[in-house]
């Protein structure tokens, strides 16, 4: 069974992506068409025209209503049939889902699952995405031939930086540093501290740090597929205590993680910096050293997602740093167990009685 989790809210894209041009998107194999109407909104649905299956995406928009490019069924931006050609009435079976969604901070999220529980309060936020003493930057989708869990794992595990990015986000001083795990909240976290070392690749490049520096990396994982990554350094002369790492470089990579399907996924980053306000040529640097290191991982991703195809002899090892990960594939089964079942609540009258 493929682990989506389909009553939650994904990123679809940057609200840059959409205008009035009919756009197909695949979410949790979904097949929808997103285009943005007359009010601004940003409309979503099924794209599948009920009649023959063509997909919507291939027909026209007549004012905010899209037309099917085969027979000329038209949907309105609730999904309604509005129009059947040669025909004055309309079928009731005649509709497409219309997804719900919503837009903020440049950030267009959907609700593939049923419409009825989508949370608006539930989209994902942070106070620094509005806080004008921290610098907000987007940045890339990168595409991932590899299943979602995989990716979203690999967002909460400080353990393979060392070995994965050597050059750009780690070095071999953290390889023996231990990683500290919380699973007791909503949101799982791993972090570890690498005090009095030599500076990565980002920071010399970014920071300007020729001298040891302490850094952390704390990495959250909000369910089903965010991941915000707190990661900066500060002089190790400094000796700055956990909760005043405010006082150094300090960054938030965020990555939306986006099941396209069994087979791919797409992670849209961006990051959040508390240094180099309004610097865009900043923006530019960190952006270049992020593709290099994300195409690392998209490598050893994709590698891995080639390999877990191949007939195995034996179970897959699983060792100390595994812990959040481990954490987070059960929670993602226990949301699609729960989802695949319908609570009908206290029975009336049963005819059983239960004695533990």
């Amino acid at each position: 069974m493929t682990q989506f989790v389909r009553n939650a809210w994904y990123v679809a894209g940057w609200s840059r992506d959409f205008g009035a041009a009919l756009r197909p998107l695949e979410i949790t194999g979904e097949h929808m068409v997103l285009y943005r109407a007359s009010d601004g909104r940003v409309i979503a649905l099924e794209d599948r025209c009920p009649h023959r299956l063509l997909p919507l995406s291939k027909g026209k928009r007549i004012g905010d209503t899209v037309q099917c490019g085969y027979h000329g069924m038209t949907f309105g931006t609730d999904g309604r049939c509005v129009r059947v050609p040669g025909q004055e009435n309309l079928p009731a079976s005649a509709y497409v889902a219309a997804y719900p969604v919503e837009e903020r901070h440049g950030i267009v999220w959907v609700w593939p699952g049923e419409p009825e529980k989508a949370d608006r309060d539930a989209v994902f936020d942070m106070p620094e995405l509005a806080d004008p003493s921290w610098h907000v930057h987007q940045g890339d989708a990168l595409h991932i031939r590899a299943h979602y869990l995989n990716v979203a794992e690999n967002l909460v595990d400080p353990a393979h930086v060392s070995f994965v990015h050597p050059t750009t986000l780690g070095n071999a001083a953290s390889e023996n540093v231990p990683v500290h795990v919380s699973t007791s909240g909503a949101v799982i976290t791993a972090w570890r501290w690498i005090r009095d070392a030599e500076p990565i690749g980002f920071f010399k490049a970014f920071g300007g740090f020729s001298g040891n520096v302490d850094r952390w990396h704390y990495y959250h994982l909000h369910l089903p597929s965010t991941a915000v990554i707190d990661f900066g350094s500060a002089d190790a002369a400094l000796a700055l205590a956990e909760e005043d790492r405010g006082q150094g470089v300090r960054i938030f990579a965020i990555h939306f993680v986006t099941p396209v399907n069994a087979d791919e996924t797409v992670d849209h980053w961006m990051h959040v910096r508390n240094t180099a306000l309004g610097d865009e040529a900043a923006s530019a640097q960190m952006d270049a050293m992020f593709r290099v290191a994300f195409a690392e991982d998209k490598e050893i991703l994709e590698a891995i997602h080639v390999s877990e195809a191949r007939p195995q002899r034996r179970k897959p090892v699983r060792i100390a740093i595994d812990k959040g990960p481990n954490v987070y594939r059960k929670r993602i089964r226990d949301l699609v167990e729960a989802e695949a079942t319908e609570d009908l609540g206290a029975p009336v009258a049963p005819s059983f009685i239960q004695h533990d």
